[in-house]
């Protein structure tokens, strides 16, 4: 190790390397620390540390070179094992397996850190060799490359060794006709026939072997849904009959020879027996309904919710979509610990029959849980937040979930010259949700065998109390804490939520309505406004005492696709819908007024439209891609001439949205939040939002994860006010995109498996505020000055992933 002594001699001296030059010493000193620690000492005796693989492949003219890339990419996903992660070359990962040493006992702080950091050599085999040939022997066949061959042997050089692999490729097959034989016109032949026009098999294209796998599950799952409950897909073979000559194949699909009858039969339902609480060989206490038979002993739930989550009746035939849905209805309603589902054959003679049996253990009914947070803002407040939730399952015997919820929480000033401009809050709130799981309305039946999840009814009330508290100036000089004003927002809902399929999701809240009030406005604080010399902050003001009422509705729905097999693509859709003042101008007595009120109160107008889709895509087992764009537009009228002010309107920001911005500190478009100086508070909103997010996530490790990232976007006003807080800046129009904010930076992840720690350091690229030509700052980077970091260097500090 003398090569690091020195390197520590070096930094010992106050000599310092030319700045143009600075990074071509940090490589070169990196290179120097590698090269000094190698783990070629530690690799034992006869053994050679395994660097990886490399594949060549010889092909005839009839390929193309992308068709021979793909086919060298693919290789290299099967070649086994895999090799040890390499900075530059160097194992690291090793040397920190090795430097550590092995762990004299079992639970210790050495052998966590080397397993969380550390890993274990990859040493060279030759028997790995020969079995990587085999499976690229194997997969050139199965994917249809028939007839070629590969052979493989290890490079060895000194204490490290390569596996060099060559195939050699021909021809791919195609298929030519695909036959379904069926030897006579029973039943099962006949539903065995009809499920050829979905089949997977198509003429023309490649022969695949993993194809005819899934062709074989395919067809398996299909006659399930039609009553043949016994088959298995390896009751189906495919015969393959190739053709040299035209590099094209016949597939054959027919039963394999000696198949019991009873795999071929169609059942029907017999009984259905449900068992809470009590096992099989116990049977008292029975309920029936509808062929049902119930065997509860407690007494512990109507018949009605076993009705309507089992799609199974008596008489009907088997079917593997009632058997799916019907388990993923009981799991859904969350009253049971365990649900266990088997089927039994009826030992009949003259018929084919089974009977459904099920075996339920419920949850405690009651349960109680109690939380306590400490949170850190982006505007220089800390604070803590306990909150308190107690639940009751099963409350009116039809699987109800009642949840009543307590939380109070306080935010205060963090660090920093206390002053008569600073705001604390102090917050109580309590929600009170009622969840049955059906649909409250008469007409709405649940249709066996579809729906995955029952339909849900919920019922939400909810209050909450916000106190702003001020520090003024005595006249001694000191600073004192005084309640500014209080503000109290009453909010009840009655929502619908139900599940056709595992892909789609739909919420709809016909009624929604929530009570804003100011109250106790302090004359401290008036006389505050009022010596204020932004006129934003009397503007503010008025808003505050602004008693609202919002009533309206919203529907929203998510879309989740299923994603194909090995597939590296993911997609997500969050679409809704918001309005706002239609039921109340219904109810309203003044409707030709200028203002409407109901209830001597002025009502919110508006309607609002949000999206949010995200892409990710894995660029490989330990890469990903994530995207996500969020639209928002409100459109207020009417009575509103912006969204409800902070309750509906849109902000970019913070640790979750655009990470180079403190939360609330942009727009609306090209407005300066920052220099608009004022005595309540410094958050910015608008009814129109755009954010666009792209992220690179690499896993280094279980416990560690990077990230490098790029956020962009802002927020707008749909109308200008000459009333509002926003100059005519603010407003959406033609150029928006010249006024969107643009960052980036680069993360840390710790996965702890149940909880992750992210830490997202990210600066400006562009400022919306800015003057037009100057809104770009990326040549004003100096990550070494410390009044540059000061401004734009945020850290941010989270739980998850952003999205």
């Amino acid at each position: 190790m003398r090569q690091i002594k020195y390197i520590f001699y070096l930094f010992g001296q106050k000599k310092t390397i030319p700045k143009p030059h600075w990074e071509k010493g940090i490589i070169g000193l990196l290179i120097l620390i590698l090269s000094s620690c190698s783990v070629s000492k530690y690799i034992p005796q006869g053994e050679s540390l395994y660097t990886g693989a490399k594949i060549k492949t010889y092909t005839d003219s009839s390929f193309t070179k992308k068709q021979n890339q793909a086919i060298n990419e693919q290789l290299k996903t099967i070649i086994r094992p895999i090799p040890n992660s390499t900075i530059f070359g160097f194992p690291y990962k090793v040397w920190f397996y090795y430097i550590l040493g092995e762990p004299k006992k079992i639970k210790s702080p050495r052998r966590w850190f080397r397993t969380k950091f550390g890993e274990t050599p990859v040493l060279a085999s030759k028997r790995a060799v020969n079995t990587n040939t085999e499976i690229i022997n194997n997969f050139l066949n199965n994917e249809g490359y028939f007839r070629s061959t590969a052979s493989g042997e290890l490079v060895i050089n000194g204490k490290k060794a390569e596996a060099l692999y060559l195939a050699n490729v021909k021809h791919r097959y195609t298929i030519k006709d695909v036959q379904f034989i069926v030897k006579d016109s029973s039943t099962f032949g006949k539903h065995l026939l009809e499920t050829k026009q979905n089949s997977l098999l198509k003429i023309n294209e490649p022969y695949r072997f993993d194809n005819i796998k899934l062709e074989r599950d395919r067809i398996d799952k299909a006659l399930k849904i039609n009553g043949f409950y016994f088959f298995r897909p390896d009751f189906l073979i495919v015969k393959v009959d190739s053709n040299q000559n035209s590099h094209q194949v016949n597939l054959l699909l027919e039963l394999k020879p000696n198949i019991t009858q009873t795999s071929l039969k169609q059942y029907r339902v017999k009984d259905i027996f449900v068992f809470v609480d009590t096992q099989d060989s116990i049977r008292n206490a029975i309920k029936a309904r509808r062929g049902l038979l119930i065997f509860d002993p407690k007494n512990s739930y109507k018949t009605k919710i076993f009705n309507d989550a089992i799609g199974f009746r008596t008489g009907r035939f088997y079917s593997s979509q009632t058997h799916d849905a019907s388990l993923s209805r009981l799991i859904n309603l969350r009253n049971f610990k365990f649900v266990k589902n088997r089927f039994e054959m009826v030992n009949r003679s003259d018929s084919a029959f089974i009977n459904v049996i099920y075996d339920l253990t419920s949850l405690r009914n009651k349960s109680f849980q109690a939380e306590l947070n400490g949170l850190t803002r982006s505007n220089n407040l800390a604070g803590t937040l306990l909150g308190v939730n107690w639940s009751n399952r099963n409350i009116f015997k039809g699987a109800e979930i009642l949840k009543i919820g307590f939380n109070t929480g306080f935010d205060f000033q963090l660090g920093g010259k206390i002053n008569n401009n600073a705001n604390s809050y102090f917050r109580i709130a309590s929600d009170a949700d009622l969840t049955f799981p059906r649909f409250l309305l008469p007409f709405y039946k649940v249709r066996e065998g579809r729906n995955q999840a029952l339909p849900k009814t919920n019922i939400n009330i909810g209050y909450e109390r916000l106190i702003q508290k001020g520090i003024g100036l005595a006249e001694d000089s000191s600073y004192y804490k005084y309640n500014q004003y209080t503000i109290t927002s009453l909010r009840s809902s009655l929502s619908y939520s139900w599940r056709k399929n595992a892909t789609t999701e739909h919420n709809f809240t016909p009624l929604s309505i929530n009570l804003i009030k100011p109250k106790n406005i302090s004359e401290e604080f008036v006389d505050k406004i009022l010596r204020s010399n932004n006129i934003q902050d009397l503007l503010r003001y008025y808003k505050i005492l602004e008693t609202r009422l919002i009533l309206g509705g919203q529907y929203n729905i998510v879309y989740t696709p299923k994603q194909p097999l090995n597939s590296k693509q993911y997609f997500y859709l969050n679409a809704g819908i918001d309005i706002a003042g239609n039921i109340a101008g219904l109810l309203a007595n003044n409707k030709k007024a200028t203002s409407k009120e109901l209830f001597g109160i002025l009502y919110e107008q508006y309607a609002r439209f949000d999206a949010e889709m995200r892409y990710y895509l894995d660029l490989s087992p330990n890469i990903r891609w994530a995207n996500r764009m969020i639209l928002g537009y409100g459109l207020p009228y009417g009575n509103s001439l912006s969204l409800p002010y902070q309750v509906k309107q849109y902000f970019v920001g913070g640790s979750n949205s655009i990470r180079a911005f403190s939360a609330r500190s942009l727009g609306p478009g090209s407005f300066n939040i920052a220099a608009d100086s004022m005595a309540i508070f410094t958050n910015a909103y608008g009814d129109i939002k755009l954010e666009m997010n792209t992220e690179l996530r690499i896993k280094f490790s279980q416990l560690i994860n990077f990230a490098a990232f790029i956020d962009a976007g802002n927020v707008w006003s749909a109308k200008y006010n000459e009333n509002s807080f926003y100059t005519e800046e603010g407003v959406f129009g033609k150029k928006f995109y010249k006024q969107l904010a643009v960052g980036g930076g680069l993360g840390l992840r710790l996965d702890f498996t149940y909880v992750k720690l992210r830490l997202d350091l990210a600066t400006p690229f562009r400022k919306p505020w800015l003057p037009e030509k100057e809104r770009w700052v990326l040549n004003q980077f100096q990550p070494f000055v410390k009044a540059w970091r000061k401004e734009n260097l945020i850290l941010n500090i989270a739980v998850d992933y952003p999205f």
